[in-house]
């Protein structure tokens, strides 16, 4: 009789957590396409309704917009990470430097929501922003053995990249599926305005703070607890 009751209530509690998982699983899915197609202004209502499942277990699940978009760009973040790794290793730090913006930018122009994840911060993402923070310090070596070639003009900023994929994403959300390849005429003009010699002086490039400040103030507008919202 005992053993009864421990073989029923034993099977009553795993069930829960396979479900648990796979509504987790579920919405990050349902997440990728969502922000892939719309980028990270998709309310969390439209993840819920992409993956079958009802806000409040939306909610359960991933209790603000920062955790979803986490746990959804993580491993998007890490293969960014990558490109970078993969210019530095170039033998030649120009074509590397060129190869690795091609690359960072092609990746955002095959997905709204990550052309947006490369113009935003978001303190809460712990993940997402140590993978970035990897990157950002394997970019500044990247830029500097880049300059050192003399291929880099020398007022180049890291800032500069910021700046970059901020227009690269405005291109992308603009032209979308009317012109998908526009992002790569203009890509090819910002290169083309990066090497040395230059033509002439740049402005003075924004303050780390400053930028880091507007990074942050885009990645809020992305959170509120508009989520709710349809």
């Amino acid at each position: 009789m005992t053993s009864g009751a421990q073989h029923s209530d034993g099977p009553a509690v795993q069930p829960l957590r396979s479900d648990a998982e796979r509504n987790r699983e579920r919405i990050i899915a349902a997440a990728r396409t969502v922000f892939a197609r719309d980028g990270l202004n998709a309310s969390m209502a439209s993840v819920a309704r992409e993956a079958g499942v009802g806000i409040a277990t939306m909610f359960r699940r991933f209790p603000t917009k920062e955790e979803l978009v986490d746990a959804v760009f993580s491993d998007r973040m890490g293969a960014y990470a990558d490109v970078v790794s993969v210019a530095l290793d170039d033998p030649d730090p120009w074509n590397g430097f060129v190869g690795y913006i091609e690359a960072a930018c092609a990746m955002q122009a095959a997905d709204s929501g990550f052309a947006d994840i490369l113009t935003m911060t978001f303190p809460a993402a712990k993940v997402l922003e140590r993978r970035r923070n990897e990157a950002y310090e394997a970019m500044v070596r990247l830029i500097g053995r880049a300059k050192a070639t003399g291929r880099l003009r020398e007022d180049f900023d890291p800032s500069d990249l910021v700046l970059l994929h901020m227009a690269n994403a405005g291109v992308v959300n603009a032209t979308g599926d009317a012109a998908p390849d526009a992002w790569r005429r203009v890509v090819a003009l910002m290169i083309q305005s990066l090497e040395a010699p230059a033509r002439g002086p740049l402005p003075a490039s924004p303050r780390h703070e400053a930028l880091y400040e507007a990074m942050l103030r885009a990645g809020q507008g992305t959170t509120p607890a508009s989520g709710k919202g349809g």
